[in-house]
């Protein structure tokens, strides 16, 4: 690289970072643009709006009430996929928004739950909103190659079988929308519709073709609504858990920063730049697209710094590798990018195909938490492949080539025999695993619960109290929710302050009767509350089973396509299996560190699992990448176990100074954060160790009993 060139590129970066910097801080233009400030935060952090509903009928069932909840929750996730819908007593509903202040225009564009029918001419109902399994508006072209917006629906069986009927008997016909007794379009029918999919078309505007879609949709719940009372709520977690958050990960970016100058020297400068725009570019990114930032978002995002450290980590041990063969620091640098490249690839793409299939088939929290892993390992694989190896090569090219800047001798470490006490390990393992199913089995028994579960999970009791004073989100932390906690021995209360009143939603685990009765004496002693300003009501889990359901079947999907990936890449489904069988591994390990220490299953615990099964994979890839490039230079005498211990050795320095990195991060979080955040924190640190622990001792252990116990049986088969 020429000087004149290295030293625009350096310029280059210096105004990626101030550009950047003032972006994030400032903000661009009247609006603030791209300022941090503007990020949506999730209820946890901001607050939002909070509506309850009224359901019309009489004695609704459960199965009423779960698919009401369910198709509302898909309907408000066009506001925020944070956004929580539960069942409040036995026939209320309960919707919360995060990052709004308007209810009314909330309850504007979500429109009145009512009752939507489609009838003929002569007045016979052939469908009701039931029937239709969704309604979304489309654009195409008509006949003239015109630009056209139409009404996309899709039917349910038993809806495809009446639409095929009545479309039949009624070709050149109108079929009426009918909603809460208003018609809202009359298309005619131009032909029988037979296979479940109708479009409705006019000369509509996208805005007409949207809203009348999202009546539709609305129109479909199973029961009718009326809103109750719709308020502007307070962060359920506080200020402090913000600021905290925010300080913990500055103070854990610049510990990685000196970790990483420190060790690599010039290159981990070049890294630590390369950071600090891939930190700005995210933070910009997630204003632009009107991501919703939650605790669980900052776990994705925490995970993609791990990943970004990680990909230089690979690159400059390479590099070192290189040199420590006498090559020069050029061509060094050279070859450490290029052999590095297939690892941070897969390793990478393995983690976006999880956060792919997790954002389409997900919902709620999990769709959050894919949206910010995606775009964290977007923008970590261009940060470590892109701007990391220019500013390495500017500073090699504006004349900074002394090899001690790049490289500090280190004594060649023998290979380990981690093979030779496989046994050991997966002793350990399995005896973890089974410890964590004696302890759920256990606290079962003595009535406990298998795990902590929070209210997200089981639903619990809500409480809305009036007091005489109005108190901030951070005095009903430290004032009013240790009091609440004495009496029910709930540690994971959840609070919200309802804006411009006095009242505040207090939410705990179920409370029996007399539990209630406690509470309240303790709020009428301790802060005056009058009795009949306490109202309570038993509420629904904020995590559907449905939404379970999609969690669960995501997790599935994203795992056989993460087994299909790594079995074309590596030519070899034993390296899958053995990778897959390490997330399995590492699940099981966190899930028996949350029974053992009895730490909350929520919302965050969905996340805190995602972030291990990401952060586990892409620390089995480095290794499995360098087994592939090995085994066809192996010699015909060559021991198979050495070079597997070889190879585990040989990544094992990165293996180590990426955990060490992302554990600092997650660590400064645990110190510095409050309770919910520790809550959160304490599972993901217990998870990096798995992950690192499972990658060096598990998983080539286990691809090389695999691969040797099947190639004896195919030579006992030939001697056959």
């Amino acid at each position: 690289m020429k000087k004149s060139k290295s030293i625009l590129s350096l310029l280059l970066t210096v105004i990626l970072i101030v550009g950047l910097g003032f972006t994030v801080i400032t903000g661009i233009g009247k609006s603030k643009t791209g300022a941090m400030k503007n990020i949506k935060l999730g209820l946890d952090l901001a607050g939002g709006v909070s509506i309850t509903y009224q359901v019309k009928d009489k004695n609704p069932t459960k199965e009423e009430m779960s698919d009401t909840i369910y198709k509302l929750q898909k309907r408000v996730e066009q506001y925020s996929t944070e956004a929580s819908v539960y069942q409040e007593g036995d026939d209320r509903i309960n919707i919360e928004i995060p990052g709004v202040t308007d209810a009314n225009k909330i309850l504007d564009e979500l429109g009145k739950p009512g009752s939507l029918s489609f009838q003929t001419a002569d007045g016979e109902t052939v469908l009701t909103g039931t029937d239709v399994k969704s309604a979304s508006a489309k654009s195409g072209q008509d006949d003239m190659g015109n630009k056209e917006y139409s009404v996309e629906l899709n039917l349910t069986k038993l809806g495809t079988k009446k639409f095929a009927t009545a479309t039949q008997n009624n070709i050149g016909k109108q079929i009426a929308i009918i909603y809460d007794g208003e018609t809202i379009s009359s298309p005619v029918v131009q032909s029988a519709i037979t296979g479940g999919q109708a479009y409705i078309t006019g000369d509509f505007t996208y805005e007409e073709a949207d809203n009348l879609a999202s009546t539709i949709r609305i129109g479909g719940l199973k029961l009718e609504l009326e809103e109750l009372r719709s308020n502007v709520v307070g962060a359920q977690l506080g200020e402090q858990a913000l600021s905290t958050s925010l300080k913990a990960g500055v103070i854990g970016l610049i510990l990685v920063f000196l970790f990483m100058i420190l060790v690599y020297r010039l290159p981990g400068l070049a890294s630590s730049l390369a950071l600090l725009i891939y930190t700005e570019i995210v933070l910009v990114i997630l204003n632009a697209f009107d991501v919703t930032l939650t605790l669980p978002g900052i776990a994705g995002i925490i995970l993609s710094i791990g990943m970004a450290v990680d990909a230089n980590v690979i690159i400059f041990a390479r590099v070192r590798e290189e040199m420590a063969k006498g090559k020069t620091v050029k061509s060094s640098l050279k070859a450490g990018f290029q052999k590095a490249m297939s690892a941070i690839v897969d390793g990478n793409v393995t983690t976006l195909i999880a956060a792919a299939v997790l954002w389409f088939k997900g919902s709620g929290t999990v769709k959050g938490f894919a949206q910010t892993l995606a775009i964290g390992i977007v923008v970590s694989m261009f940060t470590a492949l892109v701007i990391t190896r220019m500013i390495v090569y500017a500073f090699y090219g504006i004349g900074i080539r002394k090899e001690s800047l790049y490289y500090h001798q280190m004594k060649e470490r023998k290979p380990v025999n981690f093979l030779g006490k496989k046994k050991i390990f997966f002793s350990v393992s399995i005896a973890l695993i089974l410890a964590g199913f004696v302890i759920m089995g256990v606290n079962s028994a003595k009535g406990n619960g298998a795990l902590a579960y929070s209210l997200d999970f089981q639903g619990g009791t809500s409480m809305n109290v009036k007091f005489d004073k109005d108190y901030s989100i951070d005095e009903i932390d430290e004032e009013i929710v240790p009091v609440v906690e004495k009496i029910t021995g709930d540690h994971n209360i959840q609070t919200q302050k309802v804006s411009g009143t006095k009242q505040v939603i207090i939410k705990t685990k179920t409370l029996s009767l007399a539990k209630r009765e406690q509470v309240n004496k303790a709020l009428k002693t301790t802060f005056g509350v009058k009795e009949s300003d306490i109202t309570a009501e038993n509420i629904s889990s904020t995590i559907s089973g449905e939404m379970r359901r999609d969690a669960v079947i995501a997790v599935i999907v994203a795992t056989i396509f993460m087994l299909l990936y790594i079995w074309f890449r590596f030519k070899d489904v034993r390296f899958a299996t053995s990778a897959v069988a390490a997330l399995l591994h590492d699940v099981l390990v966190v899930l028996a560190f949350y029974a053992a220490s009895r730490i909350s299953v929520g919302t965050t615990f969905i996340a805190c699992m995602l972030t291990i099964v990401g952060y586990s994979i892409n620390a089995t890839i480095v290794i499995f990448d360098r087994i592939r490039e090995e085994l066809p230079l192996m010699k015909r005498n060559d021991d198979l176990a050495e070079v597997v211990n070889k190879c585990i050795t040989q990544t094992l320095t990165r293996s180590i100074y990426t955990s060490l990195t992302t554990f600092i991060m997650v660590f400064v979080l645990f110190i510095m954060g409050v309770s919910s955040i520790r809550e959160f924190a304490a599972p993901l640190m217990a998870g990096i160790i798995c992950g690192g622990y499972s990658s060096v001792c598990i998983t080539g252990a286990l691809w090389y009993v695999m691969k040797t116990k099947t190639s004896k049986k195919a030579t006992n088969k030939k001697k056959k």
